[in-house]
């Protein structure tokens, strides 16, 4: 065997060298394992895939969930009352629906309640053919939406209701087409007349020539879009799974509200709606930016108007009692330890 006898100590060194780089890597495996350990993986179940449900998206990429234990990913389903399905049948604990989904399976015995939704405003157009050039040219037309009930359908009600449109009084037809990007196509292939969109989507159909007949984001109405919601049995035995997700989602509405992580958002925004124009990308971060708030307290308001809308279609919502979907404990509590009037004084600066 070979020594060094020139220097005694060399080996003894070496080992002990050796040695701790063995305990420190030890120790950083140990870490790692910790650390996936403490982030509980989430599902979320969603619908529609547009700007409405990017501030998860930006809670999940920017790391504003995982800075709270959890480890969030998005499912997304067809339409709403499969969305509710998925809940019902314990496959996720939290979804991401429209309001007008919640109340449909709610009036179905579901006991599903909502904590926070930061979705308050309509950013999108009523766009129609370049023929039609009035409200009263709509009368017996197409009218393309994702889902009836749904998200998109809501909205779009809700613009209609605004505008003084009654879609029976008008014979409008609601058409199931699919998703934002399958109505945007199959308005400008003509397969349908008119369609309330996104103002991302919205532009690239009045570049082709279409007509926009009003725009829902200048109109008062009161509204709350898609948010957080989970079974109560859930809520009452993981309310600190539920509030880890409020407080991200806020933190991910800072993050759309602040100028320097534009870009980021901006890229976000490109890569999960797949928008290929650089001014399609910048059209769907201003629609984000005006429908989102850090005001993500259920709103009995804009709530008791959905009702309204959805009891058209299913009489049964009506009968829903409000109070026992919506829950604004969780928020309160944010509200009263100071965390929520911090986000505020950020998103003023």
């Amino acid at each position: 065997m070979t020594r060094n006898l020139g220097n005694p100590k060399a080996l003894p060194i070496m080992k002990v060298t050796v040695d701790l780089r063995i305990v420190l890597f030890s120790v950083f495996i140990l870490f790692l394992c910790a650390k996936a350990q403490a982030a509980e993986q989430l599902l979320v179940a969603y619908g529609g895939h547009n700007e409405n449900v990017a501030p998860m998206w930006v809670g999940i990429e920017k790391g504003t969930f995982k800075k709270y234990g959890l480890d969030v990913s998005m499912l997304q389903v067809r339409s709403g009352p499969m969305i509710m399905a998925t809940l019902a049948s314990g496959s996720v604990q939290v979804t991401w629906p429209a309001s007008s989904s919640v109340l449909s399976a709610a009036s179905g015995g579901l006991k599903v309640v909502c904590v926070a939704s930061p979705n308050n405003k309509i950013p999108r157009e009523l766009v129609a053919r370049k023929e039609i050039k009035s409200f009263e040219e709509l009368r017996g037309r197409v009218i393309g939406v994702q889902s009836i009930g749904g998200g998109f359908w809501l909205q779009t009600m809700i613009v209609l209701d605004n505008i003084g449109l009654d879609p029976e009084k008008y014979q409008l037809k609601m058409r199931v087409i699919g998703d934002t990007a399958t109505i945007t196509q199959a308005l400008i292939s003509g397969n349908i007349d008119a369609a309330v969109l996104p103002y991302s989507f919205s532009s690239m159909v009045k570049r082709a020539g279409y007509r926009s007949l009003v725009d829902s984001g200048e109109l008062k109405a009161p509204y709350q879009g898609s948010g957080l919601c989970a079974q109560r049995e859930a809520i009452v035995h993981s309310p600190d799974l539920i509030m880890g997700l409020v407080k991200g989602l806020i933190e991910a509405v800072l993050i759309i509200h602040d100028p320097s992580h534009k870009q980021d958002v901006m890229e976000i925004l490109k890569k999960n709606l797949r928008l290929a124009k650089a001014e399609d990308v910048e059209s769907s971060y201003k629609v984000l930016r005006a429908a989102t708030t850090v005001e993500v307290a259920p709103n009995m308001e804009a709530w008791k108007t959905i009702q309204r809308v959805v009891s058209r279609v299913n009489p049964k919502v009506g009968q829903v009692d409000l109070n026992q979907v919506l829950d604004g404990g969780f928020v309160q509590s944010l509200e009263q330890s100071g965390f929520l009037p911090e986000m505020r004084k950020k998103l003023a600066r």
